[in-house]
């Protein structure tokens, strides 16, 4: 069986109470979430994992530890260390207690489209991290999706299979046994236009498929979940199809009842 997870990417929003008081608001909705799955028939356990910005790692850390809930960033450097200035390295993530970290993000992608590099240079980027935070024992959640114009074109298919490939040939099918991939239409995300459900398990099931090519078993355990505009409302609906893991959470992920809506429709829905 595949445990849902449900992610909160804080993006760099600040809350409209302090990242503490979020924090631990989440903390104690899920807490209590808990103790009401328990009493429901057909109800699992999930996995929440919040990514603050990085100034408010530290305070994750100090509210999180000792909880269910996990805590990554929304980025690492591909490099070790040296002079990259700005970057973030795997190990000093792992030093704020995280394991999870968003990797290949569209907004971060659309900050070196600026730069004129081309997809293929950019999925070898994503690569890199991945290999990064594989070997220093993180989650690396990889974000893949096409744009409007690829959606529009027919693409997304060949936009998907290019960075699965790309990362098999990097790590080996078997490395994603230690990730978890999050199909992000860039055409829906922040735009409140979310992806029908029956499209995100279309794209959901050629991706696990794409996996299973090289490796059925790892393809079957594999964790995909959905992000563009999920939101309490449509939350039900997008995970209650089987190639669906759960979901990468934005805006919603800000508003502690929402976000406990989402986590809640989550747990409904084990594959």
């Amino acid at each position: 069986m595949r445990k849902p997870l449900v992610a909160g990417n804080w993006k760099m929003n600040n809350p409209i109470e302090s990242s503490r008081t979020l924090l631990q608001k989440i903390l104690y909705n899920a807490e209590m979430l808990d103790s009401i799955l328990a009493k429901e028939e057909n109800a699992c356990s999930i996995d929440i994992a919040l990514f603050p910005p990085s100034v408010y790692l530290r305070e994750a850390q100090e509210v999180l530890t000792g909880s269910d809930l996990h805590w990554g960033t929304q980025n690492v450097s591909a490099y070790d260390e040296g002079a990259y200035t700005g970057e973030i390295s795997a190990s000093m993530i792992k030093g704020f207690g995280c394991d999870y970290v968003l990797i290949g993000h569209s907004e971060r992608r659309c900050l070196y489209e600026k730069l004129e590099l081309d997809q293929y240079v950019l999925d070898q980027i994503v690569a890199e991290k991945y290999a990064q935070a594989i070997s220093h024992d993180l989650t690396p959640i990889v974000c893949i999706g096409e744009t409007k114009e690829d959606y529009e074109s027919g693409k997304t298919e060949q936009v998907i299979a290019r960075l699965l490939d790309i990362l098999i040939e990097h790590k080996g099918a078997h490395s994603l046994s230690k990730a978890v991939l999050a199909y992000e239409p860039v055409w829906a995300i922040g735009t409140g236009h979310s992806a029908s459900p029956e499209w995100a398990q279309q794209v959901h099931a050629f991706m696990r498929a794409r996996v299973a090519a090289h490796d059925k078993k790892t393809a079957q355990g594999l964790r995909i979940i959905y992000g563009g505009s999920v939101k309490a409302s449509n939350a039900a609906a997008i995970f209650s199809k089987p190639d669906v893991d759960g979901g990468l959470i934005g805006g919603a992920s800000l508003d502690v009842e929402a976000f406990t809506h989402i986590c809640f429709a989550a747990a409904l829905h084990q594959k």
